[in-house]
């Protein structure tokens, strides 16, 4: 018995031996962990402390979002102090001379104490495997999947789909998800901001005009929607894309009375100008001259309220100019247009537009080309208003200005040469119109340029060359005054004119073979296309139809999605409604044309009887004569020219980089030359 006690003792107390020592290496191994034992006492080490046990709970698990990790922070922090690590209350001193056998009561010690439970998850102790924390899945706090802690509902989470969708440049998805949220009636809470996304992704995917329409709706829902004054500023994107700026001064103008943002503030100004000067133009065609005046009026006040710094200075004070202009043509004499003031502060506009669009060096890319555009439709006014005032020099002077090869340059040589004939330099003129003539320039419309070129010759006696030129004339535009009467006669609806006039613009561009018919059309619809509003009207229908075929090379999801159908369904009818209005304009460009073409062809007739009537006098007085009378004479003439530049006798060859620099030489004729066109110079120089 005392031997099987003897054995109990021993076995007892090599349990204690043996147990003690491994409860103080887990306590010692918790320090190494949560401090250094180095450390001395002191709030900064507890702080520290508590920071290096949060930060290792965190090992070895994914990484969660920026919420999730605040709300595991925070359960760890507020967590009770179960272990000496994490009790700011004990000192590390305390727990590394703890002796071994007081460790026999501190285990009983933690067992009734309820929040010592959690203490695994927060930071280990009391010689608990840490090996196993990592392995354990994670709170119920952060299941956020489970529990919509934001309060956002299924259908905005759905509208953020899309918003993301479109962030990550996926527009088409974007486009698309946006309009399913458009076609739920339940989710008219989200129209507006869905409309928003669809609008914008449509701009991204190049579908301007389809953009154009969706910030439409917004903008007719009234300033009260959430994206109005937002949707205002996107029309001004949309301008700066399409090839007319015309398709949305509509709605810019519907919009006038409200607050635009102020970056834009002096752009929406200048369209509200330009809206104004188109619609005043218009009222003035149709005889409504009341109406045109305040129209014209608010031109002028609009570029008032444009600062001379802004870049869309020059282009409002343009429209000032021509506006100014329009007041003072009701002055049919030069003499009183060089007095009127109107006159002369549309020159002075102009003078200002050419100062402000000078070239410079650090103006570059697309303002560099519009200010270049705008300097030389300035300089084409400035040489009409002066040719209105019978300054023919002057006239020619800024009309030389007009760069060579450039898109104003075949019109101002046109009018320099009425410029010159005024002024006798028939031979500018007449070097003038063999530019004209050349092959390069074939399809060009300029009827007028043979007339002139009769009457040169008629006023040099030169009769039966002014009886070629005019023959030549009724050849090639008697045919185009037929075609033209025919269509007009034709009295069709407005679009038809226009479907007459894209049907040739579809064979040029598919290279398609043409009947003298076509030609006949072809030479017509350049003729009209010389008016910028039908020209332009013309450029936005054919980006329509570009935008349309533009479907075809999307996606099969998107191509072949509702959503797409419903865009074409729209654009269709822009497009109709822009034939509509092309249309109305063709035909009274080309009724306006063809009374101007009648009146061509009488003159030329006029001047055929004057020249057999002069050419009949002329043969008489030489019977008198007896041959001897010698009307036509040779002139004078030298083929001298400048330092600068080097005589070449002309063959009737054209070579591209001659052109514009022809003089043709009057070697015989019947008037002195120091008189010719007295009476025009005397009025220049009244």
């Amino acid at each position: 018995m005392r031997t099987h006690r003897f054995l109990r003792l021993a076995v007892l107390g090599l349990t204690l031996a043996y147990t003690a020592p491994t409860l103080a290496q887990s306590f010692e191994g918790l320090d190494l962990a949560g401090q250094s034992k180095k450390k001395k006492k002191g709030s900064s080490s507890k702080a520290s402390s508590k920071k290096k046990t949060t930060a290792k709970r965190g090992k070895g698990k994914t990484a969660a979002p920026a919420e999730d990790a605040t709300e595991e922070s925070s359960t760890a922090t507020s967590a009770p102090a179960a272990t000496p690590a994490g009790n700011p209350a004990t000192p590390p001193s305390s727990i590394s001379s703890t002796p071994a056998p007081s460790a026999m009561p501190a285990a009983p010690a933690a067992k009734p104490t309820p929040p010592a439970k959690p203490a695994p998850q927060g930071s280990p102790g009391l010689g608990l495997d840490l090996t196993g924390d990592n392995d354990k899945p994670p709170a119920p706090t952060m299941t956020f999947d489970a529990v919509d802690v934001s309060g956002k509902t299924a259908d905005r989470q759905r509208l953020d789909a899309a918003i993301s969708l479109f962030k990550n440049d996926e527009y088409e998805k974007a486009a698309m998800a946006s309009h399913e949220l458009l076609g739920d009636p339940k989710l008219q809470g989200l129209h507006v901001e869905a409309r928003y996304v669809l609008a914008k992704s449509l701009y991204r995917m190049g579908l301007y005009h389809s953009s154009l329409g969706e910030f439409s709706k917004i903008l007719a829902a009234g300033p009260s929607t959430k994206f109005f004054k937002t949707s205002l500023e996107w029309l001004f994107f949309i301008s700066r894309k399409t090839q007319n700026e015309t398709v949305i001064l509509d709605e810019i103008a519907r919009y006038a009375n409200y607050e635009f943002p102020e970056k834009f503030r002096n752009e929406f100004r200048y369209l509200l100008a330009r809206y104004h000067f188109v619609r005043g133009r218009a009222l003035d065609q149709v005889g409504q001259t009341e109406n045109a005046d305040k129209s014209f009026e608010e031109v002028k006040r609009l570029a008032l309220t444009i600062p001379r710094t802004d870049p869309f200075y020059p282009r409002a004070k343009y429209l000032e100019g021509l506006a100014f202009f329009r007041n003072g043509t009701n002055h049919k004499d030069a003499a009183a247009k060089r007095g009127n003031t109107d006159v002369m502060a549309s020159v002075e506009a102009m003078k200002e537009v050419v100062r402000l669009t000078r070239p410079m060096a650090g103006r570059t890319g697309e303002q560099a080309k519009l200010d270049k555009s705008l300097r030389e439709l300035a300089f084409m006014q400035l040489a009409r208003t002066h040719y209105g005032m019978q300054q023919n020099r002057f006239s020619i002077f800024y009309l030389n200005k007009v760069e060579r090869g450039n898109t104003q340059w075949l019109e101002a040589l046109f009018e320099s040469s009425w410029a010159n004939y005024r002024i006798g330099q028939y031979e500018q003129a007449l070097g003038n119109l063999i530019t004209l003539s050349s092959p390069f320039f074939r399809e060009e419309y300029f009827p007028e340029a043979l007339i002139l070129k009769a009457v040169i010759y008629y006023e040099n006696c030169r009769y039966r060359e002014s009886n070629l030129i005019l023959q030549d004339f009724e050849r090639t535009y008697l045919p185009v005054h037929d075609e033209l009467d025919g269509l007009v006669k034709k009295n069709m609806e407005a679009s038809e004119y226009y479907t007459v006039l894209a049907d040739v613009q579809k064979k040029n561009k598919d290279g398609l073979e043409k009947n003298g018919t076509d030609v006949l059309l072809e030479r017509i619809l350049r003729l009209a296309l010389t008016d910028q509003d039908l020209k332009k009207t013309n450029d936005s229908i054919l980006e329509l139809e570009g935008e349309m075929d533009l479907f075809s090379n999307k996606g099969d999801t998107f191509k072949y999605s509702e959503l797409t159908k419903q865009l074409l369904e729209e654009l269709k009818v822009q497009r109709t409604s822009l034939i509509s209005k092309a249309g109305i304009m063709a035909k009274g460009k080309l009724e306006s044309e063809l009374g101007a073409l009648k009146l061509l062809l009488a003159n030329g007739l006029r001047i055929k009887f004057e020249t057999t009537t002069k050419e009949k006098e002329f043969l008489e007085e030489q019977l008198k004569a007896g041959g001897r009378t010698a009307i036509v004479k040779k002139y004078k003439y030298s083929v001298a020219v400048a330092d600068d530049q080097l005589y070449w006798p002309y063959e009737g060859e054209y070579w591209r980089d001659e052109l514009g620099t022809y003089q043709y030489t009057m070697t015989k004729g019947c008037i002195e030359r120091d008189t010719a066109n007295r009476q025009i110079q005397s009025a220049e120089a009244m």
